[in-house]
């Protein structure tokens, strides 16, 4: 199963403009750091990058029961997604041992160091684990800005243009020597590229998926 079952569905639904494929490689590891608007941005960043892309889906997607439980953890197995532990630091290194063995085999790992979708459009402060991999293994860490996902009950479908855009990979040389402080500041410069491109205000903060306008970090 890949995003050419969908592939039609959307461009019809998106019409996606991309750019920079180049950065992408067509085999050979690599890991795609994208932000995170909407459901469909992995679908969108695979179908951008024109091969397979790995991503680490949450891990309440493979806990459920029930019917539809069965077809999520059906779905997101078929679709080569790896259940992660969100709460971060020791909790996620089973994600980011299967991930490394992703690179090392000559995958490409897709993900949003956000750990979730943005609860109101702004850009929110990533997660280390891509660039603790990327410096780990001496992968190249692509970012890619996307926007036109979030829904706009503004706009009508048919108006709105999704936008990929892959940009160069992150020169991580400066953190290399730096533990566990380089990985954090390799990871915030990578957030503040992505914030640069997409025009998302950024957040120095992780986002949580119960935030509202009221529940923001800054309101506290």
């Amino acid at each position: 199963m890949s995003t050419r079952l969908i592939g039609p569905a959307l461009h019809l639904i998106g019409r996606p403009k991309v750019s920079g494929r180049e950065h992408i490689p067509r085999c050979g590891p690599v890991i795609v750091a994208a932000n995170h608007l909407a459901v469909l941005d992995s679908f969108y960043l695979t179908l951008a990058a024109r091969r397979q892309i790995t991503f680490l889906a949450k891990g309440e997607y493979f806990d459920k029961g029930g019917i539809v439980g069965g077809f999520q953890r059906w779905f997101f197995s078929a679709m080569g997604q790896i259940p992660v532990d969100r709460r971060g630091g020791s909790h996620a290194s089973p994600a980011l041992t299967a991930a490394t063995r992703i690179v090392e085999q000559g995958g490409a790992w897709g993900i949003h160091p956000e750990g979730t979708r943005s609860p109101d459009g702004r850009l929110y402060r990533g997660r280390t684990g891509a660039v603790r991999v990327a410096l780990e293994t001496g992968t190249p860490i692509v970012p890619v800005a996307i926007t036109g996902t979030r829904p706009d009950l503004s706009t009508p479908w048919w108006r709105r243009r999704v936008t990929v855009e892959i940009l160069e990979p992150l020169d991580l040389t400066p953190y290399r020597s730096d533990g566990a402080a380089g990985a954090r500041a390799a990871t915030d410069a990578l957030m503040l590229e992505l914030a640069a491109r997409t025009g998302q205000e950024y957040v120095g903060a992780y986002a949580k998926e119960w935030e509202t306008p009221n529940d923001r970090p800054e309101a506290a």
